[in-house]
């Protein structure tokens, strides 16, 4: 199998990605893209050459298309590529956080913010912080939290 054969599979898979980004309206700006691939090639170019002058990586001469940016074959250019194109739609396509908290119940004890147990006892934050939620830190939500609580007692 020649390195062009192997880079076809992936870019292929990568393609199906990034048109399912397109057809979701969930791609990303196409001219950031573009402008991060002209500095990963670039990038690649010299590292690439760097690599391959110094003996670290070497190529089976009948499995490449005998096409060079100086030393560097061309298809090693394709990885980045691939990556340049498949990380920002993956960005765009895969939920955030705050879609995966959106789209199921909370429970009554769940954090607000890490979805993990809050404090058990109000205007307490644990041992270091970790559970505080904001309104627990703040003073006017205590002052409240305390009013509230000296009117139930009355």
């Amino acid at each position: 199998m020649t390195y062009w054969a192997l880079n076809a599979v992936f870019l292929g898979a990568i393609a199906v990605v990034a048109v399912a980004g397109l057809l979701t309206r969930r791609a990303p700006r196409w001219r950031a893209v573009a402008l991060t691939l002209i500095v990963l090639l670039v990038m690649t170019a010299i590292f690439d050459n760097v690599m391959i002058g110094v003996g670290l990586v070497g190529y089976d001469p009948s499995r490449i298309s005998g096409a060079f940016i100086g030393i560097a074959p061309l298809e090693d250019f394709a990885y980045a590529i691939a990556a340049v194109v498949l990380l920002p739609v993956l960005w765009h396509l895969l939920p955030t956080s705050r879609t995966r908290r959106a789209s199921r119940p909370a429970s009554p004890t769940e954090h607000p913010t890490r979805g993990r147990k809050g404090p058990e006892t109000p205007g307490k934050s644990g041992i270091d912080g970790a559970f505080a939620t904001p309104q627990q830190d703040s003073p006017r939500d205590y002052a409240r939290q305390r009013d509230a609580r000296e009117e139930g007692d009355a």
